[in-house]
């Protein structure tokens, strides 16, 4: 059984459709990439996951966590889930720390909310978290406030207040979008070891196809509010299917061999309210069919743990 089953996710903001039906599963253990634009509803997946999006949203669809619904489940339930079975880091650390706390009250808050810890014995925890993370020095950095450290340093702080609560599952939501390339590395080595570490799922949501390559074991590729292709890794990169993945592919800089003007995806990501009928991707895509514009193509299946909604490689694996 899966540990995260998503079915039939949907989302909308004021009668527009930001997510169309999304299927996903996180296995207990596994890496999952989610690439795509900006736009295509990477992050609005996992906050209407875990209750976070604002009141107006219409969330409708299915999210199960080792069996039980979180969509519409009581605050507390969800207060119990958030933080504690599934964390979520984000791409801007700076912004999700209290600069009025020292970083070591924000920890030990985090360990009583979850784990019941208070005084000596929650100071003692978050000093291993902070040692677990990479933080030098930690029992002197406990008494610092946010300001005193990096952006580097800053997330390494917000994933030791992620793991606080010891979750089955950590969504990073691009952690590494505002770091330098050097730290970049770095944040992502952290989180594979701590996985290896932990036996925790990791949900990497990123626009960096590279990125997704070294770190994570699946990807799904999203478009205008619809997963559009998902496969194993090395099965991806190898062998794209969906006509935007391969223009995403094509838009990377070979590391060797000659030179080679990058490829570029023409146009751009449909509005909500100017959805075409079909799918979402016909207008910018080089290989377009009459069968693109009937309806939305459902996921078929190309091989192994690999499918992709889109009319002609499907027809192809059916001959």
């Amino acid at each position: 059984m899966s540990l995260v089953a998503i079915r039939d996710l949907a989302v909308g903001f004021d009668g527009q459709a930001a997510l169309r039906g999304i299927a996903l599963d996180v296995g207990a253990g596994e890496a999952l990439g989610l690439v795509g634009e900006s736009g295509c509803g990477k992050s609005v997946t996992w906050l209407a996951a875990l209750g976070l999006l604002p009141a107006k949203a219409v969330v409708t669809g299915s999210v199960r966590l080792a069996g039980e619904e979180l969509l519409g489940a009581p605050a507390p339930m969800l207060e119990r889930v958030r933080g504690g079975r599934v964390a979520m880091i984000f791409q801007d650390p700076a912004s999700s720390l209290n600069p009025v706390l020292r970083v070591g009250r924000q920890i030990t808050e985090a360990l009583a909310l979850h784990r019941g810890l208070r005084g000596a014995a929650a100071r003692a925890e978050a000093l291993r978290l902070l040692d677990q993370v990479g933080i030098p020095d930690a029992a002197r950095r406990l008494d610092a406030y946010p300001h005193e450290f990096s952006g580097g340093q800053s997330q390494r702080v917000m994933i030791a207040m992620a793991l606080a609560g010891k979750p089955d599952l950590l969504v990073a939501d691009e952690p590494t979008t505002a770091l330098d390339v050097t730290i970049q590395a770095q944040i992502l080595e952290l989180l594979a070891t701590l996985r290896r570490e932990t036996g925790m799922a990791l949900v990497l949501i990123s626009h960096d196809l590279g990125v997704v390559a070294e770190t994570c074991d699946r990807v799904a590729v999203m478009y205008a509010g619809r997963i559009v292709e998902e496969a194993p890794v090395a099965e991806l990169f190898a062998n794209p299917a969906h006509p935007y993945t391969q223009g995403l592919i094509g838009a990377l800089p070979e590391l060797d061999g000659a030179r080679r003007r990058l490829a570029a995806i023409p146009g751009g990501v449909p509005e909500p309210w100017a959805m075409p009928p079909g799918c979402a991707f016909a207008p910018r895509c080089p290989a377009h069919h009459h069968a693109c514009d009937a309806a939305p193509p459902p996921p078929a299946r190309i091989g192994h743990a690999h499918h992709a909604a889109c009319v002609l490689p499907a027809m192809a694996y059916a001959a």
